[in-house]
């Protein structure tokens, strides 16, 4: 059992490093005064869940997701 909590901490660790690099890597989502122009209709595309912002959006929701549950799951592992 205290195989697997090891285990389970280093697949944590990589998920933690791995949400912070995935968020760094992401644009900003306020446009500030370019969305008044126009500029956020690039944002809003059709397209948007084939490009590169779409995927690590979609990456970081799984990391995210990940985190949550290996968190409540090393948390009951304690008792």
């Amino acid at each position: 059992m205290e195989v697997l909590r090891i285990i389970l901490t280093v697949v944590y660790i990589i998920i933690c490093v791995a949400l912070v690099v995935l968020v760094l890597m992401q644009e900003g989502k306020s446009a500030g005064l370019g969305a008044i122009s126009g500029a956020a209709e690039s944002y809003w595309g059709k397209n948007k869940g084939r490009s590169m912002e779409g995927k690590l959006v979609k990456i970081t929701t799984g990391l995210a997701v990940g985190f949550m549950v290996l968190a409540v799951v090393l948390n009951l592992t304690l008792f």
